[in-house]
């Protein structure tokens, strides 16, 4: 296990009508004047922001709104939240809303503070070193945003995807009512148990030895989430199940199952440019990318064990000792039985990506400082060209 520091300075208020305490929480912290920032207008429809911008007038509070925030969130609406909390001397933000909401005030939070293109922070080019307080609704179980170190923004003129990892990415609070994530589409739930599986799954496969607590953590909240998905997606009015997937969530990126060990995340970077370029939904495209990737992962003898290890503890495949890589391949190949059953697609064709875009795919990607891609089990670009393909079957 790797020497580590971890601290999660969120607080969670978890539960029915959770949302309905932020005016006497943000009261408490001091809160003049908030930057609701949402995404679409359901959140408007259900009475959820009236609802929200009531509360915290009641409780002596002003309230400026900012709606808009895409799937993909991307930089304009950054600059637009940057501009606001300046004229409206705004001093503290409220995302309402699921990780692109979330990651969106994030970005907002630290440009605010910041005298040059908060763009900087993205493309390497600054660090932030101060941010705006600001909390979070969550209404959809998936990016995690709720309390991870990550951030991921789209400059949208040159479609280019990239993420932010600080502390300073950490809400001072998070509200967490499992009754929100009841009306999102069933797609949505599904995609965002395949981004829950994935930031888990990120974090398990690893070259890191002696981490066997962890990766009990790892197998069990995969577990859980794999359960609570199957109900979630007959079922969206289960409390108990988007319960587990709202928490499952939270745990799954917010380190409690990572450290002491060493994570990889050049699927999340193969999976960006796949988002950016076809405006897809991040889980779906996880659900292509990752069956993919373990895929080509198989062709390195020294990262069978521990695929074979996932099949036998998440998905329960008999372990063939002569053959290890038998059981590999058959987890694999269970993970994505899962995916279908939930309706995510598991293939180039299903997601709607074209084969003839691979090369810039992958010339597009996120790549270390040596021009890999990923960290614990890294690739090269023309790797990365191959697991595209592998997923173009």
């Amino acid at each position: 296990m790797k020497d580590f520091t971890y601290r999660l300075p969120t607080r969670f208020v978890f539960g029915h009508g959770a949302e309905n305490q932020a005016g006497a929480e943000l009261e408490k912290l001091g809160a003049k004047k908030v930057l609701i920032h949402y995404g679409g207008g359901s959140a408007v429809r259900s009475g959820l922001i009236g609802r929200i911008e009531a509360d915290l007038k009641a409780h002596g509070m002003e309230v400026v709104t900012l709606g808009g925030a895409q799937p993909n969130p991307i930089d304009e609406k950054v600059y637009e939240g940057i501009e606001l909390v300046h004229r409206e001397n705004i001093d503290f933000l409220l995302a309402v809303g699921g990780g692109s909401a979330i990651d969106s005030t994030k970005a907002i939070a630290h440009g605010s503070c910041y005298d040059g293109d908060f763009w900087d922070f993205f493309c390497g080019k600054a660090k932030p070193e101060r941010t705006m307080p600001f909390g979070v609704v969550l209404t959809m179980s998936a990016a995690g945003s709720e309390s991870s170190n990550s951030c991921v923004i789209m400059q949208n003129r040159t479609k280019i995807k990239r993420g932010l990892s600080t502390e300073l990415n950490r809400p001072v609070i998070s509200f967490m009512d499992p009754e929100l994530a009841m009306t999102v589409p069933v797609y949505q739930i599904a995609s965002g148990a395949t981004d829950i599986l994935a930031h888990v799954m990120e974090r398990y496969f690893t070259c890191e030895t002696e981490v066997d607590l962890t990766d009990r953590l790892c197998e069990a909240v995969m577990q859980a989430v794999i359960r609570a998905a199957r109900i979630a997606v007959r079922d969206p009015k289960n409390y108990e199940a988007q319960a587990q997937l709202m928490w499952g969530s939270t745990i799954a990126h917010n380190e409690t199952v990572g450290v002491g060990r060493q994570g990889d995340f050049g699927s999340h970077q193969l999976e960006h440019e796949l988002s950016a370029l076809y405006g897809v939904a991040h889980g779906a495209g996880l659900a292509v990318v990752f069956p993919a990737w373990l895929r080509f992962q198989m062709k390195k003898p020294e990262h069978v064990a521990r695929i074979a290890q996932f099949a036998n503890r998440v998905y329960g495949v008999p372990v063939n000792f002569e053959n290890p890589a038998e059981t590999a391949l058959r987890g694999i190949e269970a993970h994505e039985s899962f995916l279908r059953e939930i309706g995510m697609p598991v293939t180039f064709a299903e997601l709607g990506a074209r084969g003839e875009d691979i090369p810039a795919l992958a010339a597009k990607c996120k790549r270390n400082p040596q021009g890999t891609i990923g960290n614990a089990w890294p690739i090269t670009v023309a790797e990365a060209e191959e697991i595209y393909r592998i997923a173009d079957r």
